[in-house]
């Protein structure tokens, strides 16, 4: 076993969320009259944590009114968050890579509130054994998350790998010090990807199973 911690970002990654993250950064952006960040703008933040996002995808944003902006967010959001959907294949993947015994977790810019949620609605709660989210730690790129988790479960740079959609998951496995692992079926484009240097970019969960069952 080449690793022993595989860190899972979360939307974009396990669960097919990031339209639905651009069309809620859009409505609040609608109903608070701000301009409106075109798709790729409002992509681009998917998995800072939320404040960082907003601060990004609408930096015409007065400091006093981040917090109205957030609270539209999570309205849109949760509106409609139970109807999300596992991208193809993700239980199964998450089964057999617990059954050989890989240590499994979550890295996302979901708040702790936001994650449980989303661990419940999946019904993915049993395969992870911890988690870190942005409100608990500095938010993607620090590499704050990963440190925290390789500490927790005593396992080295080495032997720890992160997998998500966008450049600021690879940005903090670089930060970390470990390896990573990109998915194009996300939040962030290709060639936008394959800048940071991942060790393997997959188009589908099915190329990123056999990737991990060959070489983790």
């Amino acid at each position: 076993m080449k690793y022993e911690l595989v860190v899972f970002d979360w939307d974009g990654t396990l669960l097919d969320s990031a339209g639905a993250i651009v069309r809620a950064i859009q409505a609040s952006c609608q109903d608070l009259g701000l301009p409106v960040p075109e798709d790729s703008r409002a992509r681009h933040v998917i998995g800072l944590g939320l404040v960082d996002a907003m601060r990004h995808a609408v930096p015409d944003l007065p400091v006093d009114r981040y917090q109205a902006m957030v609270e539209r967010y999570r309205f849109h959001y949760l509106s409609g968050d139970h109807q999300l959907t596992l991208f193809d294949g993700v239980p199964e993947m998450l089964e057999r890579l617990k059954g050989e015994g890989h240590i499994l977790a979550v890295a996302t810019g979901k708040s702790r509130a936001g994650l449980e949620r989303a661990l419940d609605h999946s019904g993915l709660r049993p395969m992870f054994q911890a988690s870190r989210c942005a409100d608990e730690c500095h938010s993607k790129p620090h590499p704050q998350m990963l440190d925290e988790l390789m500490a927790e479960f005593g396992v080295t740079q080495a032997t720890t790998v992160m997998i998500g959609d966008t450049s600021h998951d690879l940005l903090m496995a670089s930060h970390a010090g470990v390896d990573s692992l990109a998915v194009t079926y996300g939040a962030h484009p290709h060639n936008h990807l394959l800048e940071h240097n991942p060790v393997a970019c997959l188009h589908n969960v099915g190329e990123l199973d056999r990737w991990l069952k060959t070489f983790a």
